[in-house]
């Protein structure tokens, strides 16, 4: 399985996105503020991915740092979740992993664990972070593959694989469990401008699996569903709402409504840690923009004239009206979302508790 992000003892070692597909060069980052640079300058994206690292950002800093006495330590760990906090807005693990990592020092607080009990119990949660993101991503892949029908053309946006993960991926989950379970399924995916996830990525990933992968631009999902070439849509996530409204990579929206307007079935593929049931619609989810060289340039080479204005929100929002599932590692979501997702996060806090 493609190696996303490791831990080490003295280093958390991530594949530099930005170089693929390329390039596959590992970054080693060795303190808190090169992990949260690496997840704020994008050498690691994908939400659940984004929450393990902030996890193993964190554990590090804790490791590494030269304080002594709890108080101290604490005071130390509280400003590095405000650094963490402070990287991506829009993708919600971000926050669910702080807060898990900031519960796990608090129990070792209360427990009266000296420093080095600390430090031990923080790598702990982070590793385990990491190896329940894998098998959440087994079981959306498992779930998913039920919506999948034998000879599935496929249609994908941004990339939502083992890249956007700890490991095997959410949409591209779907896509694996299905191949695995023996059904033939081709792939589309959109390139998704301006960071060119799709054609970039997601193709990269696919290519390695052996699974029949065709790059297309976003402008040609239309005529594809027009012609009957798509037989459905799967999608990653980075925040849904309470209610079923979801915060994805820019583009997805208008996937949504496309596939809606030809009767082409959208599913949303995320792990219980990507459901905000405080956020009760899309309007109220925060999101990121990012620096409009994304859009005017290709690596230093500029495609925009000097003076045009640039608009780059990362994310956009599709409504619930327009998903037919949210596929999670505990089931199938269907409208009403606002019942089923209460019901899916209800029932996963009590298997864990």
């Amino acid at each position: 399985m493609l190696p996303t992000i490791e831990w080490r003892d003295d280093a958390v070692v991530m594949i530099d996105q930005r170089k693929l597909p390329g390039e596959e060069i590992y970054v080693h980052c060795k303190t808190v503020a090169e992990v949260a640079k690496a997840i704020r300058t994008m050498v690691i994206r994908g939400a659940p991915a984004i929450g393990v690292s902030a996890a193993m950002g964190l554990a590090l800093g804790v490791k590494t740092s030269k304080v002594t006495g709890t108080q101290k330590l604490a005071a130390e760990f509280y400003k590095m979740c405000e650094l963490m906090a402070g990287t991506r807005p829009t993708a919600v693990n971000l926050f669910w992993a702080i807060d898990r990592m900031k519960a796990a020092f608090a129990a070792g607080v209360a427990a009266g664990e000296s420093v080095e009990q600390l430090q031990a119990r923080l790598i702990r949660e982070a590793q385990q972070i990491h190896d329940e993101d894998v098998a959440s991503c087994r079981a959306i892949g498992m779930h998913g593959a039920e919506v999948v029908p034998d000879d599935a053309r496929i249609l994908t946006h941004c990339n939502a694989g083992a890249l956007a993960t700890a490991g095997y991926g959410t949409a591209l989950g779907v896509i694996r469990g299905a191949a695995e379970r023996g059904k033939r399924v081709a792939v589309f995916a959109d390139e998704t401008r301006p960071f060119l996830q799709g054609a970039r990525l997601t193709a990269w990933e696919l290519v390695r699996d052996g699974i029949d992968t065709t790059v297309i631009t976003e402008s040609m999902a239309a005529p594809l569903m027009r012609d009957g070439r798509i037989d459905l849509v799967v999608v990653g996530a980075d925040r849904i709402a309470a209610n079923g409204d979801t915060a994805n990579k820019v583009g997805t929206y208008t996937v949504a409504l496309v596939a809606r307007e030809h009767r082409v079935p959208f599913y949303v593929a995320a792990p219980v840690s990507t459901i905000d049931l405080e956020t009760p619609d899309g309007a109220h989810i925060p999101i990121e923009e990012r620096d409009g060289r994304e859009v005017t340039h290709v690596k230093n080479i500029r495609l925009a004239p000097e003076g045009a204005k640039v608009y780059n929100p990362a994310f956009d929002v599709t409504p619930h009206a327009l998903i037919a599932g949210i596929i999670t590692e505990r089931g199938i979501a269907r409208a009403p979302y606002t019942e089923s997702l209460a019901a899916i996060v209800g029932r996963t806090l009590a298997s864990t508790s």
